[in-house]
């Protein structure tokens, strides 16, 4: 496992070039393999009309929320696809609602118990793959008859055992594991994207 810093810096440009380099090794351990399940997973679900579910807490949280953006706005862009995606980590009224009233370990898992659906996908986002909410999720929405997708770091903890496909980052630094993760989020979204663009706008877009 890559574990980053080690050690004190004092300059800031040092640090950069150490964290990119960080970044780059943290990159390479990713199985391109999965990467591959996680788009097939989700080509399937949309072209079936089924629902992308997205959950993470702190910044696993806004990962999941700007991944309703990719996918919903970006995706449909110069394509005929429609996904149809929904942040459990969105709603601040019934997360606080749930945490204050039955377990904060239940705010993912309720929202599914009301949502999904069997087909649809949840795509649980956690660095330590140890949150017992997102752990909890991935199982409540295999007993949907729901497909889970795991984004991880670390150790993959729980997370990265329990859910259909693992995406998992070989890095002990939060914001290394947390960068990766946006990137699977970026580049899951515009592989489906290309993949259903015309040639000729393929060509001349500009703005991927």
């Amino acid at each position: 496992m890559l574990k980053f810093p080690s050690k004190s810096y004092e300059d800031c440009g040092k640090y950069g070039e150490d964290y990119f380099d960080q970044l780059a090794k943290a990159s390479a351990t990713v199985d391109r393999g999965a990467l591959q399940c996680a788009a097939d997973l989700l080509t399937g679900a949309i072209a079936g009309g089924a629902t992308l579910y997205a959950c993470g807490n702190g910044g696993s949280a806004a990962i999941a929320n700007h991944l309703v953006c990719d996918c919903v706005k970006g995706v449909r862009t110069d394509t005929t696809v429609k996904p149809r995606v929904h942040s459990l980590s969105a709603n601040t009224e019934i997360i606080t609602a749930i945490a204050n009233d039955i377990a904060y370990e239940d705010i993912f898992s309720f929202q599914l118990e009301s949502y999904g659906r069997p087909g649809d996908v949840l795509i649980a986002i956690s660095s330590s793959g140890g949150s017992p909410n997102i752990i909890k999720a991935i199982e409540k929405a295999r007993e949907l008859g729901m497909k889970s997708i795991a984004m991880t770091g670390f150790t993959g903890g729980a997370s990265a055992k329990a859910a259909d496909v693992s995406l998992h980052v070989d890095a002990h630094n939060y914001g290394v594991v947390e960068d990766l993760h946006q990137s699977f989020m970026h580049l899951l979204a515009q592989f489906l994207r290309q993949r259903h663009m015309p040639d000729e706008r393929l060509i001349t877009e500009k703005k991927f």
